[in-house]
């Protein structure tokens, strides 16, 4: 077990919203968190607006495939955000839920997509700053 939040983030196809906001999270958190991204239907591969909206802003995710949601990804969770899938996601006690209303990038350009990703951002620099915030240096 790792004393690091995680946070798991799940849309339908796992191929736009989730890839992105698991990839900022990953980028902006420097390692302090866990960061996991299902989807309930995952798609055959990942979004290309938002593999091309992620590497204007220096993020590659075009390696990553989409997964399919379990029970175990939710448990092992702190946090668990849902992004438009409605109910599928398996509910336990202790867990905290959060759903971002996000429009669906799904069959958009880029230029659609870019307000997505950057919105995208803001969520999840609020989202570290609330559980996993940067400690101040020690002085000497």
């Amino acid at each position: 077990m790792s004393d690091k939040p995680s946070v798991l983030f799940v849309c339908v196809h796992n191929a736009g919203r989730s890839q992105m906001a698991a990839a900022w999270l990953s980028h902006l958190a420097g390692g302090r968190i866990e960061v996991r991204s299902a989807g309930s239907n995952p798609g055959e591969h990942v979004n290309p607006a938002a593999v091309e909206a992620m590497a204007e802003v220096g993020i590659d995710i075009s390696a990553e495939t989409p997964k399919i949601l379990t029970v175990d990804a939710v448990k092992e969770s702190d946090v668990c955000i849902t992004m438009g899938c409605g109910d599928t996601c398996p509910v336990f006690p202790g867990k905290r839920y959060l759903d971002w209303q996000l429009d669906d990038p799904a069959g958009q350009g880029v230029e659609a997509v870019r307000p997505i990703r950057d919105e995208i951002k803001t969520l999840v620099e609020g989202l570290i700053a609330e559980i996993a915030p940067e400690k101040p240096e020690a002085t000497a």
